[in-house]
């Protein structure tokens, strides 16, 4: 395992309410609360707005993209990129799309662990790159790399509610968040785009809670791949968890 580009440094509600409110005389009841919380998550969303060129290109390079890093800061800036086809642009503008559609759902308060947000995410994702987008997908697939057969498409709204209720029991907020999109990678819910949807839905639950994202950089690429296809053989999570857990975003550095 190479060594980790973001050093774990977390942002989060709890311990930046102790700073906030040490030394003061103001009563804290839940609007209290709740207002310091909107300013943790305002912020954080802030620093990740910033971080988008750096957000796309290692979500991108996972997806093999072409686009080196001073290229996707010129297209994200506008400027079209030479030498390149237009379904890799769509791919960066799409993660660009997907991104922003998440930092918005979560200023809104409309960000939830529900299929319908799973699915306008996805449509974002991979639109116009997939056999249908913002849906669940209507037939059968396959994992390269593996045997592991993914549930038929019959199955997927039950599959969906068990995920549900299975997450429902897990208290600690990351550990929530990763195995939310270690089951959507599972369990290919799309035609497409299972990964990045999946890294979504787990960003968008770290960053409701005022936790920085989880981003896997791009020389990671390798050890991400290997560890998926031993997590989709097994269904045993351990090993990933520990994985991601080490690249959770550090604003500070």
């Amino acid at each position: 395992m190479g060594t980790c580009a973001y050093p774990l440094k977390l942002w989060n509600v709890k311990s930046l309410r102790s700073i906030i409110d040490k030394g003061s005389a103001l009563p804290l009841n839940n609007d209290y609360f709740k207002m310091k919380d909107n300013i943790v998550n305002s912020t954080l969303i802030f620093q990740c707005k910033r971080y988008i060129a750096q957000l796309v290109y290692d979500t991108a390079a996972l997806e093999d993209s072409p686009y080196t890093f001073p290229e996707v800061q010129t297209l994200l800036d506008g400027v079209t990129v030479g030498g390149h086809r237009l379904s890799d642009q769509k791919l960066i503008t799409n993660q660009r799309d997907s991104w922003n559609l998440l930092f918005k759902l979560i200023e809104k308060e409309e960000f939830a662990l529900t299929k319908d947000i799973a699915c306008r995410l996805q449509g974002e994702v991979v639109e116009q790159e997939a056999l249908e987008w913002g849906c669940f997908r209507t037939g059968s697939v396959r994992i390269s790399g593996t045997n592991y057969k993914p549930p038929k498409s019959d199955d997927l709204e039950s599959q969906w509610i068990e995920m549900e209720g299975f997450l429902s029991g897990i208290e600690d907020t990351r550990s929530r968040a990763m195995v939310l999109f270690l089951s959507i990678a599972r369990n290919q819910f799309f035609w497409d785009g299972n990964k990045r949807t999946g890294r979504l839905m787990m960003n968008g639950v770290l960053l409701a809670n005022g936790i920085s994202p989880i981003l896997i950089p791009a020389k990671e690429k390798l050890a991400f791949n290997t560890k998926m296809v031993k997590f989709y053989d097994s269904g045993d999570t351990a090993e990933m968890l520990e994985f991601l857990r080490q690249f959770h975003v550090d604003f500070d550095s």
